[in-house]
């Protein structure tokens, strides 16, 4: 198993599926919901999704939300993908924790 597969990282992901405007939201919701149902941490934001695991697991779900964003009926997908990897790990919290209450 890589160093990569053992650590934890942070994969930020927004999807722009190629479909009508008022379609634009329910596809990205199911790559939310497939997100939600994988188990991992996740936060919504107002511009993206940001993932916390495996670097492996994570990509997996980037992989995934593609093929989501396709049989929803998208003609295609891109997709803004930001990657925070640690040896160490990296998560979540340790980034945004101060700014909560």
């Amino acid at each position: 198993m890589s160093q990569a597969s053992l650590s934890t990282a942070n994969v930020s992901l927004q999807v722009l599926p190629s479909v009508p405007p008022d379609d634009v939201y329910p596809v990205v919701d199911r790559v939310i919901e497939m997100i939600a149902a994988s188990g991992v941490t996740y936060e919504v934001g107002p511009m993206e999704t940001t993932m916390e695991g495996e670097l492996d697991t994570l990509l997996d779900l980037v992989k995934k939300a593609q093929e989501l964003c396709i049989e929803a009926g998208a003609g295609s997908v891109m997709s803004i993908v930001k990657i925070h990897y640690k040896p160490k790990g990296v998560t979540i919290h340790e980034k945004v924790g101060k700014y909560r209450g």
